[in-house]
């Protein structure tokens, strides 16, 4: 039988699968389409992707095919003119200069962007900074895509990152800033949560980015774990409707939503970045408590699944689910019915690193992933891959398998228009950001009626917080709220990484601008959180302070001693 016309019937019948996936998304109408919402494709548009992926993945070369299921990072800050540093560490990493040249030797269906930054809990896999502006990231990514337009496949490329707001935040300038994902469970207005993230992914789409790796559908203990604030809370229910309404909006805005990390990151304490954390819930635990943000997400329509590097005890005791094809085809495709890309979490954590990098690709790809994420060594992942066609131990239709997902995600993102890069950071978009971190603040001790400080006000932060110190004295300035630089009543500012030596026994106020467990430390009398640290956080909480404003929020963890709120219902 000829191999060619097998793989073709494979490659088609895949497309059929991804198309019966397709229909899953959110069906918008001229009347319901919002300001940052871009015309969804027809069924006939995701047909016709779904068939050309299937075409496609039939007719390319093994080096193409497997250059699809690539998505390494590069050095630099532009598509092909970068420093000498720059260069260096792309030849130590891909043996080319650039991120376009490496696109072309290796045939590359994805890169991601990264950032590193201070107090960032994934900062030790980043290994570079791409990204520094809007102008700068959307000339970035118009590079990246011609380099992409001159190979066989010739489809844009998907352009992932990490912006899942609060503290995993890649680019924090000049777009739109979303508080973190607990400050979304505090408000728990799902309708707010999806009008803010298409306001966020107008912006991202506008820069070039066409992936995101969130929203996190990690449920978290009662004291937030690892996972933090990057969590949208405590109850599988609340999380689940805020994980849907995440996905509906970044698809509302073209960008294909992530979830992460399949089967669920929040009920471990260990850090998936240097050791394998265990989950040592039964399975019917971790059916009723950490899986269902996942089946919301993919009923809303999520394109990726995210696997982590979890050790499941309740499944494949000992293996990571990133390696393991009874997490990501038994229980996720088969169980979940997950028809989308199943993305690696970064090959270069430790978990994953317990192989060489050839040998991580095949086992990683033979296990159900689709996309492997950030290499350690690209050179060795292809050349382990391509190996692994050869010998056997990456069967060819599994690889075709892969790349027609990961194509036909491509084709789909490319139906969407574009956003003009001068729409970024609009009013409207920030407008929507504001109403969510308003929504969020939440009085755990304290008044609910007026003003909860009188009289010259002096705001303290613990060390690192100067900017979120400076936005909260200009916005009860504009309050006309008499703040002094000592003597006045104490607002005392904590957030991400502090603990009780951050807290101050004499302030008025306690405010905790990450996972608030603190505050169940805390003596003041007044205690409020806003679970994050953004600019809109700081006036909202200042509006709270004046009286201006209710504090409507409750918390979506417990905290010791303390109500979900004092006044919220």
């Amino acid at each position: 039988m000829d191999p060619v016309r097998v793989l073709a019937g494979i490659a088609a019948l895949i497309a059929v699968t991804l198309l019966a996936g397709c229909g899953s998304g959110v069906k918008l109408t001229p009347a319901d389409r919002g300001e940052f919402r871009s015309p969804a494709p027809t069924a006939s548009q995701r047909a016709d992707a779904a068939a050309r992926a299937a075409a496609l993945a039939a007719g390319l070369s093994d080096s193409d095919l497997v250059g699809q299921v690539l998505m390494p990072f590069a050095y630099g800050e532009d598509a092909t003119k970068v420093s000498s540093a720059a260069a260096t560490a792309n030849r130590e990493y891909a043996g080319v200069d650039t991120a376009a040249e490496m696109v072309e030797k290796y045939r590359l269906g994805g890169l991601i962007l990264m950032n590193r930054s201070a107090g960032d809990p994934t900062a030790s896999t980043n290994k570079t900074s791409n990204l520094t502006s809007p102008a700068q990231v959307r000339t970035f990514t118009d590079g990246l895509q011609a380099a992409a337009a001159k190979l066989p496949a010739s489809v844009p490329m998907l352009i992932g990152t990490d912006q899942e707001y609060g503290v995993v935040n890649r680019l924090r300038d000049g777009i739109v800033q979303l508080p973190s994902a607990l400050a979304f469970g505090a408000a728990g207005d799902p309708a707010l949560t999806r009008g803010a993230w298409a306001a966020a992914g107008a912006d991202l789409h506008a820069v070039g980015i066409n992936v995101d790796f969130a929203p996190v559908a990690d449920v978290v203990g009662p004291d937030g774990g690892f996972m933090g604030s990057r969590s949208y809370g405590s109850d599988p229910k609340a999380v689940s409707e805020q994980v849907s309404a995440a996905v509906q909006g970044l698809r509302d805005a073209g960008i294909a939503a992530t979830l992460k990390h399949f089967p669920g990151h929040g009920h471990t304490s260990g850090d998936s970045h240097t050791e394998l954390p265990a989950l040592s819930q039964s399975a019917d635990a971790l059916a009723a408590g950490d899986l269902p943000p996942f089946t919301a997400g993919i009923n809303a329509g999520a394109d990726l699944v995210m696997s982590g590097h979890l050790d499941v005890r309740a499944i494949d005791p000992g293996v990571p689910a990133s390696f393991s094809s009874h997490v990501l085809i038994d229980l996720l495709r088969g169980r979940l019915g997950f028809k989308g890309v199943v993305v690696s979490d970064a090959m270069n954590m430790a978990p994953a690193q317990k192989y060489p990098p050839g040998e991580a690709a095949v086992r990683a790809l033979v296990a159900g992933n689709d996309l492997l994420l950030m290499p350690p060594d690209l050179a060795a992942a292809q050349r382990g891959l391509l190996d692994g066609l050869r010998t056997g131990q990456l069967p060819k239709a599994r690889l075709v398998e892969a790349a027609t997902r990961v194509l036909a995600v491509k084709l789909a993102r490319a139906e969407y228009q574009q956003p003009e890069l001068a729409g970024v950071n609009g009013a409207e978009g920030r407008a929507a950001a504001a109403k969510v971190s308003a929504a969020a603040v939440t009085i755990l001790r304290g008044g609910c009626q007026g003003a909860l400080v009188k009289g010259p006000v002096t705001v303290t932060a613990s060390a690192g917080r100067d900017q979120q110190r400076a936005w909260l004295v200009d916005a009860l300035r504009r309050r006309q709220v008499a703040v002094s630089s000592s003597g006045g009543a104490e607002v005392r500012l904590v957030g991400y990484g502090d603990d009780i030596s951050d807290l101050r026994a004499g302030a008025a106020v306690t405010v905790s601008m990450d996972v608030p467990s603190l505050l169940g430390q805390a003596r003041s009398p007044v205690l409020l959180a806003t679970y994050s640290s953004t600019e809109a956080s700081m006036s909202a909480l200042a509006d709270v302070l004046t009286g201006a404003a209710p504090a409507a929020g409750r918390s979506p963890l417990d905290v010791s001693g303390l109500p979900r709120s004092a006044c919220a219902r």
